[in-house]
């Protein structure tokens, strides 16, 4: 298994910087990195807005499981509390895609569903992703299409309500 793409976000403490210490975390693995978007909660939970990002990112050594740990392990240090559904959140750490070279990746298990069963669905991860990776596909119900093409479907509010930012995650190869 070589590439994933994460959707990262966080709604509490030092957003950007939580959302930092994913990239640095992940190190020379990360291949993209989309620009910071904000977007207000949703899920009927009351909070505050959410710094979102898309990484691509690439280890040949990481199976789709091993992604969902190393994802786990990324929360646990920023310290995740996982209580309310749809709550605020210090970091939060989902796979949306896992390849295999060209060959995409399904899992229907209690423990990970790939492709993401709802990223089609928001416009707070196609919209990062579809900058991080112009060309980017994903398969719903046995159906790929382009990210762009879903990403038309969404209702526009909920296309408007994703904001970029101008703030921007720092990969190695940048500092270097």
């Amino acid at each position: 298994m070589t590439r994933v793409v994460l959707s990262i976000g966080s709604n509490v403490g030092d957003r950007l910087a939580r959302l930092q210490s994913v990239v640095d975390a992940l190190g020379d693995a990360v291949r993209a990195v989309s620009p910071i978007y904000e977007t207000e909660a949703w899920g009927g939970v009351e909070q505050g807005a959410f710094l979102n990002a898309v990484l691509v990112a690439d280890d040949p050594n990481l199976d789709c499981f091993a992604w969902l740990r190393r994802g786990q392990e990324l929360e646990q240090a920023a310290d995740r509390v996982r209580g309310q559904r749809w709550g605020p959140r210090t970091l939060d750490v989902d796979i949306i895609t896992c390849h295999d070279g060209d060959t995409e990746i399904r899992s229907a298990t209690a423990e990970l569903t790939l492709p993401h069963p709802y990223a089609h669905l928001r416009a707070f991860v196609l919209t990062p992703w579809l900058a991080a990776d112009p060309e980017a596909t994903l398969t719903v119900a046995d159906t790929m299409r382009p990210v762009s093409l879903w990403l038309e479907e969404l209702d526009p509010a909920e296309r408007a309500s994703v904001r970029l930012t101008g703030l921007t995650l720092h990969t190695e190869r940048a500092a270097g």
